[in-house]
């Protein structure tokens, strides 16, 4: 088995009022998450020892398997209480490389601005037997066409995903924001001020993007001649 390299730094004990984030996540249709990986010996002080500080890349895998929605690097470093992302960066790789050797079926991926453990796509078959499809892979049709139109010209006024569409929107965009893929990111500045919708972080966690560049170009979406 490979092990992980020693010259990462330990990561102190923290106190035990530390946020929860012990709940299971789904994302469709971006991968499912991963059972927890052995990522190679840990020094663990049993109960009632004086605590001992632990291996960086084990706390960061334990905190990444607990989560349930992709970490930023800040929200890492503040976590385990380091002053720079660095190491963070080469312990992340270096557990990618362990996953890849020992041809595991989970990675460290980046989502919407973080990062988190979640299975590789080809097992999604697999996992779906166990668990349900959320609501958000239910949309209409004009709920997707809605969507597309805010994630791609936002932000945007109502009124103007209406005139692209043709029709009325305004219940497609309120059940958006109740499955919290759409926001009202600001206000314009014309009479009546009227709300500006943009795409939600969870949009990105849904889809699988990283960030909105990652949207498919306009030339790769037009059917083939």
């Amino acid at each position: 088995m490979n092990e992980i390299p020693e010259n990462y730094p330990s990561v102190p004990e923290t106190s035990s009022d530390s946020p929860d984030e012990s709940q299971p996540r789904t994302s469709e249709p971006a991968p499912v998450p991963a059972a927890a990986p052995d990522a190679g010996p840990a020094e663990l002080s049993s109960a009632g020892d004086a605590a001992e500080p632990m291996p960086l890349p084990q706390v960061l895998e334990a905190i990444l398997f607990a989560s349930d929605m992709p970490l930023s690097l800040g929200k890492l470093g503040q976590t385990l209480g380091l002053e720079t992302t660095r190491p963070i960066r080469q312990a992340i790789e270096a557990l990618n490389e362990i996953y890849t050797q020992r041809q595991a079926a989970y990675r460290i991926e980046e989502r919407a601005g973080g990062y988190q453990l979640l299975t590789l796509p080809q097992y999604a078959q697999y996992v779906q037997r166990l668990l349900r499809k959320r609501d958000e892979g239910r949309l209409t049709p004009a709920a997707l066409e809605t969507l597309a139109i805010i994630a791609y010209k936002q932000p945007i006024l109502r009124v103007d995903v209406e005139a692209i569409r043709g029709v009325t929107c305004g219940e497609v965009i309120r059940t958006l924001m109740e499955y919290n893929l759409v926001k009202i990111v600001g206000r314009a500045e014309e009479i009546g001020r009227p709300m500006l919708y943009g795409t939600s972080r969870h949009f990105l966690e849904v889809f699988g993007l990283a960030s909105l560049k990652d949207l498919p170009k306009a030339e790769q979406l037009k059917e083939p001649c």
